[in-house]
């Protein structure tokens, strides 16, 4: 399985890839990133730019083994990243580009 692209932190429409990628490749691979931890450093992995940033403290005390210490849990790892970088109207974009679709007479769907 290919890995995912970094992610910068700027285009806030491909976090949710970025996070759907490591999904499948957790999935997978399930013997080699089996914890909550080891999915967090892997991800982390692929952060740079503005992320990469953002999560150097965090790297800085990697050897921080409590559970609600952001590199031990997905979850807060996950939204985090969509707090700081995703996009806060996603959904409306969303609604928007539906919206937006319009049929040709060919029968081709544009935008």
């Amino acid at each position: 399985m290919m890995a995912p692209d970094s992610f910068y932190g700027t285009k806030a429409y491909k976090l949710r890839g970025l996070i759907q990628s490591f999904q499948i490749i957790f999935h997978n691979e399930p013997e080699r990133l089996f914890s909550y931890r080891k999915k967090v450093l892997y991800s982390t992995s692929f952060l740079t730019g503005r992320a990469g940033t953002w999560i150097e403290p965090y790297l800085s005390n990697i050897s921080n083994e409590d559970p609600s210490y952001l590199l031990n849990s997905l979850q807060l790892f996950e939204n985090q990243l969509f707090t700081l970088f995703g996009d806060p109207n996603e959904v409306g974009m969303a609604e928007q580009e539906c919206h937006n679709l319009r049929m040709k007479e060919s029968g081709q769907v544009s935008l």
